[in-house]
């Protein structure tokens, strides 16, 4: 088995319970992959056709360490024979992470940190926010962390809308939420907007300049699902502009690097795509990435 990058001790000790595991820190180093059978890569770590074409016929399956998988090349996984698997047990902590945003950049709590930090005790209109109990929660992709995210906000008695490709009436039911076929309404009647949708190549800057400007007019986007959903000099304008009341982002349209625009406003929250990052849930997918290795080598 070989590996994108060095992984936690007590992961890799039990992969080397099962196999013998190496880590390649090269494009490709042939040497490595001779005679591997899996290729095990973080949600971080691109796995480009170039990277996969490369790969001996040997290696029937790459597990990604993630949620997602859109840091393959799923095609060109396809087209070689080789089997891709994932980790989706991150909905209930990433749906933490999304409301903590939301708390966050509807109250302005980043702001008021960091002037009490630097000795200032704001109790005027800089750190007035919006209210978030009662408010209108527009969710797009109802999937398992968009329905975790629902769950939260019936708890700020919050009118729950969600828009997707299917509608999906047990959850309607149990979540007390309301369909929206087309995106422009939801954005219209939403004073939050989360975004849990996978990205595709269709949905690449779901959110922008025409988008955004659908939104309410003081309404907050939050974002945990992927930097690219967003088109992020776009948002910086409807920022700018007055439009939006803020933003909380986890992810970012070209990850580690940050729009330094998103960084001159008081009414946005920024984290370094922390959704899955709880102890609890880091076990979890190292246990989920496991299971599903040897039951591909099985």
């Amino acid at each position: 088995m070989v590996l994108s990058r060095e992984l936690p001790e007590a992961f890799s000790g039990a992969l080397q319970s099962f196999a013998e595991i190496r880590v390649n820190r090269a494009p490709v180093d042939k040497a490595l992959f001779e005679g591997a059978s899996v290729y095990l890569a973080t949600g971080v770590d691109p796995v480009p056709a170039t990277l996969i074409e490369r790969m001996p016929s040997s290696v029937g399956l790459i597990a990604n360490i993630a949620t997602g998988t859109d840091n393959i090349d799923i095609e060109a996984a396809r087209v070689r024979g080789m089997a891709v698997s994932n980790t989706p047990v991150v909905a209930e902590d990433t749906a933490d992470l999304a409301f903590a945003l939301i708390l966050s950049a509807c109250r302005k709590l980043g702001y008021c940190e960091r002037t009490l930090r630097a000795g200032q005790w704001d109790l005027g209109a800089g750190a007035l926010g919006n209210r978030v109990h009662g408010a209108t929660l527009g969710i797009i992709g109802l999937g398992a962390i968009g329905q975790a995210v629902a769950r939260r906000a019936r708890g700020f008695g919050m009118g729950i809308l969600y828009h997707g490709p299917a509608r999906k009436p047990e959850a309607e039911q149990a979540l007390g939420a309301a369909y929206c076929p087309q995106l422009a309404d939801l954005l219209g009647r939403s004073d939050i907007v989360s975004l849990n949708c996978p990205l595709t190549a269709g949905n690449r800057h779901l959110m922008n300049r025409e988008t955004l400007a659908q939104m309410k007019p003081g309404a907050v986007l939050v974002n945990t699902g992927r930097g690219p959903l967003v088109d992020e000099q776009a948002l910086v304008d409807a920022l700018a502009a007055g439009h939006l009341g803020g933003a909380g982002l986890d992810v970012f349209e070209f990850e580690p690097k940050v729009h330094p625009g998103l960084m001159e406003f008081d009414n946005v929250t920024l984290s370094p795509h922390i959704g899955s990052a709880t102890s609890a849930c880091r076990a979890d997918m190292a246990a989920r990435a496991i299971r599903n290795i040897r039951h591909f080598l099985s």
